[in-house]
């Protein structure tokens, strides 16, 4: 499809899975071939790997140039100032730019170069979110000076952040209107007012677990290959190390639940038997449907932990990242050019800054086979990965015999959201 323009903006930003359709796969091959890998590569841990080798403490050191870079104050509040003014750039346009969504930016800067590219900033750079995060300048700028704030209350733990993003994935793939510039400038602004008026309450202290955007980027920069030891060195280590430290926060396993859940219930929507029997401006199927994929991946993972969920729950963290690129890979390369091309003219008003004014979207950019191989393996390769997690934790809690034991059901598990991975994303 090369040279089309954006089309049904509100149709293409309705789903993270876009781009392509037409995917080279026998789909029962995939699924039973993802399926079988997931569980060969839980008999082979079982046999190779008899004691604990995961540690986030240890690992190469960062070259001193690097790391002083990356710690500079000046670095990161050069960054701040950056992501503040693109914040109020989009809300700017989504207020006052075109109505039209193909023609606005708002959308296309929030759905998806926001949303699907935290993801994939947060695993390769760290919790850059926390580091920028607009709401935290905001709120250091007008919070009094010692004024007193109450402890954010541990029980809560992730369950704000989990509400948010539920709230979030639901306007991203039900609701109706989504994608209409005007609210997507009123969320923005109304989701900056309840968390700050949050953080008001409960101090900075608030953004690590009641933000849904920071605390996404944070859990997922717990998969970087760069980390800090103990004394504060930075380190290239193991992009599992820090998901085997059996850390237990409350509302953790809710927010993975919801991640997969969400990007499961994604695919369902692109499948045959749901386009064929569910109308897709049905606002209460697609909120069941939804919900329905979340409560499934809950009822199976906490099924398989068996009272142990909030201390294996970090490991499911390699799920949710392997159904975020398959589910979004082609719709970030494709769709997220509007991004670019849109800000070259943000108002509308004739400008070319960029010089991208009337460019379209270029399909070319990926093939249907690079897509096809992209999604397959990274949900089979995120379900590897999050069993090799837990066969670590699970050593480090038990003896070896009773880890490889107590790990079969959540070995079952995996197979079987493999599998339904699969015949979501294959099913059209």
């Amino acid at each position: 499809m090369p040279g089309q323009a954006a089309g049904d903006a509100g149709g293409v930003l309705a789903h993270g899975l876009g781009g392509r359709s037409d995917l080279p796969l026998d789909a029962l091959h995939a699924i039973a071939g993802g399926g079988l890998a997931v569980l060969a590569s839980f008999l082979l841990l079982g046999v190779v790997w008899r004691r604990p080798r995961l540690d986030p403490g240890r690992g190469r050191p960062l070259p001193d140039a690097l790391a002083r870079a990356a710690g500079s104050p000046a670095v990161r509040r050069g960054a701040r100032a950056v992501v503040l003014a693109a914040c109020a750039l989009v809300v700017a346009v989504a207020f006052a730019g075109p109505r039209r969504t193909e023609q606005n930016l708002a959308p296309w800067a929030l759905y998806v170069t926001f949303w699907v590219g935290l993801a994939p900033a947060s695993v390769l750079l760290g919790p850059v979110w926390r580091a920028v995060n607009p709401l935290r300048v905001l709120h250091a700028a007008i919070a009094r000076r010692g004024a007193a704030c109450r402890e954010y209350p541990a029980r809560l733990g992730y369950w704000p952040a989990a509400a948010w993003l539920t709230g979030f994935v639901w306007l991203e793939l039900v609701a109706p209107g989504r994608a209409d510039p005007r609210l997507v400038g009123a969320l923005i602004l109304g989701y900056a007012s309840v968390n700050l008026a949050f953080a008001r309450v409960y101090g900075p202290a608030w953004f690590a677990r009641g933000d849904g955007f920071e605390a996404y980027s944070t859990l997922l920069a717990r998969m970087c290959p760069i980390g800090r030891r103990p004394d504060g060195t930075l380190i290239l280590r193991s992009p599992l190390a820090a998901l085997a430290d059996g850390r237990a926060v409350a509302g953790q396993t809710a927010l993975a639940c919801v991640l997969i859940g969400s990007t499961g219930f994604d695919g369902l929507t692109r499948t045959a038997f749901w386009r064929e029997t569910v109308d897709p401006r049905d606002v209460a199927a697609g909120t069941l449907g939804l919900l329905g994929c979340v409560a499934f991946v809950a009822a199976l993972y906490l099924a398989a932990a068996r009272g142990r969920a909030a201390r294996f729950s970090a490991t499911l963290l390699p799920i949710a990242l392997g159904y975020t690129v398959a589910h979004y890979f082609s719709f970030f390369l494709l769709e997220g050019q509007m991004t670019v091309i849109l800000a070259s003219d943000p108002f509308g008003t004739g400008l070319d800054l960029l010089g991208l004014s009337g460019n379209r979207v270029d399909y070319r950019l990926l093939s249907p086979a690079l897509v096809a191989a992209v999604q397959i393996n990274a949900i089979v390769l995120g379900h590897i990965a999050a069993t090799a997690a837990s066969h670590d934790l699970a050593l480090r809690t038990y003896p070896p015999a009773r880890a490889v034991r107590d790990q079969i059901p959540v070995a079952a598990a995996m197979v079987a959201l493999t599998c339904a991975g699969l015949a979501a994303l294959l099913g059209g």
